[in-house]
């Protein structure tokens, strides 16, 4: 028996299909080129901080080989920041001049990428922060750049947070009425604390007036998928784990739910030129499959530069990811965890269909020869290596008699982790 999720408002049929994703956080922080929470890190005012908006001009901006870069690496939907905390939007709001549209860049920028992903056959997912470091109404907090300075109780006289929430909330309507079908509307992020109805050291429902704005989204688009970031206990489809693997299934309240996590090549969000610490092919792909084994989505994340480029590094990760995904992508889509009757051996990792009754084995540390699984004897018609389809001989060995033995080629194949199919009786 699969495991049964919590069952979800919106639509998650397709995503706990496609399980793969892109992430993309762009913004004027690209130019800054050391992380997309600079303006808080380093404390910049607004003043200062306009120098980014002065001098954004994506001119190499095509959003085409985006989206051909994310379907060539598997990835079947995307979701990009059409606002961070820095309060800047990538399309023609009617709602604020700090805009793409204002910027020397002259244009919408958000318009054309959903277009270009779509004709990539890649679904439509929004970032949109509750927060916004820009806005004269709102309240500064414990997470607002200005959060330090001496002058920060004058700084919020005269704020009113319920204006700021309408101006939220007028923003995401734009969002869901002029860009079609939707897919995934992904908020981030809610941060409340106790004894503190103005917000001014942290901000939860109350201050983003969450239930209204749920309802508004389910009235606008049915079908959309919210991620779990409103500080709602009811409401939200996926959960949303940041920068970590679950060790297991991700539950609430003892109960399975559907859950994305949400990762980074290296350990920034946005275009970070510096930045030394990028994953390898091999982690990466580990990470889709170990997410995979365990029921979830991988929500995976590029930074683009200032000029409106995915960067080599990310290039060179994307393009491996997608050799890998071509010859392995059966045990992805589709794919869940392993029923509970059958246990992986050690370095190793399954994944399900359901659907076709085919059991994939991830083979993380190549063996010598042998590969053994317990409790699969007599239970699998046929095995063959994934990659090329080339048969794997099975074996019963004395005295494990509940125990298939594999026998696999001495030399690991050429592929980054290599996947035995198991056809099941």
């Amino acid at each position: 028996m699969t495991l049964t999720t919590k069952p979800t408002p919106g639509d998650t049929g397709w995503f706990v299909h496609d399980r793969f994703g892109m992430f993309i956080h762009w913004g004027l922080y690209a130019l800054a080129a050391r992380h997309e929470w600079l303006k808080c890190y380093e404390q910049i005012p607004d003043d200062v901080y306009e120098k980014y908006f002065k001098h954004f001009d994506p001119d190499l901006y095509d959003p085409d080989l985006w989206a051909s870069a994310a379907e060539n690496a598997g990835m079947k939907y995307f979701v990009i920041t059409t606002k961070h905390h820095e309060g800047f939007c990538l399309w023609d709001s009617k709602l604020t001049d700090y805009k793409a549209t204002n910027t020397p860049a002259g244009r919408d920028l958000l318009h054309p990428m959903v277009d270009a992903f779509r004709a990539h056959n890649l679904r439509t997912g929004f970032y949109h922060s509750l927060i916004d470091w820009h806005h004269p109404d709102f309240i500064v907090d414990n997470l607002h750049p200005m959060h330090n300075s001496p002058d920060r109780d004058k700084m919020n006289e005269g704020r009113d947070q319920m204006r700021y929430v309408d101006y939220l909330h007028g923003q995401v309507r734009e969002l869901l009425t002029e860009f079609g079908k939707v897919d995934i509307m992904w908020f981030d992020f809610s941060y409340p604390m106790p004894d503190d109805p103005e917000g001014r050291k942290g901000k939860g429902h109350t201050h983003w007036r969450s239930e209204e704005l749920l309802k508004m989204i389910r009235d606008l688009q049915p079908n959309i998928i919210l991620d779990d970031r409103l500080d709602l206990p009811e409401g939200w489809d996926i959960k949303t784990p940041e920068q970590v693997q679950p060790r297991e299934w991700v539950k609430v309240d003892g109960q399975p739910v559907v859950w994305e996590a949400c990762q980074t090549f290296s350990g920034s969000w946005g275009y970070h030129r510096d930045e030394t610490s990028w994953k390898s092919l091999d982690q990466l792909v580990q990470m889709l499959i170990d997410t995979v084994s365990k029921g979830g989505n991988l929500l995976l994340n590029v930074g683009p530069t200032g000029r409106g480029e995915f960067d080599a590094r990310a290039l060179d990760r994307l393009n491996g990811m997608g050799e890998w995904m071509r010859l392995h992508n059966k045990s992805i889509y589709g794919c869940t965890q392993a029923p509970a009757e059958f246990t992986a051996p050690q370095d190793c990792r399954f994944t399900y269909n359901p659907d076709k009754k085919r059991l994939y084995v991830h083979v993380f540390a190549w063996p010598f020869i042998h590969l053994h699984l317990d409790g699969l004897a007599g239970k699998v018609e046929y095995a063959q290596l994934l990659n090329d389809a080339s048969e794997i001989n099975m074996q019963t060995l004395e005295p494990n008699k509940d125990t298939l033995t594999l026998v696999l080629p001495v030399q690991k194949p050429n592929v980054t982790v290599p996947v035995i199919e198991l056809f099941l009786k």
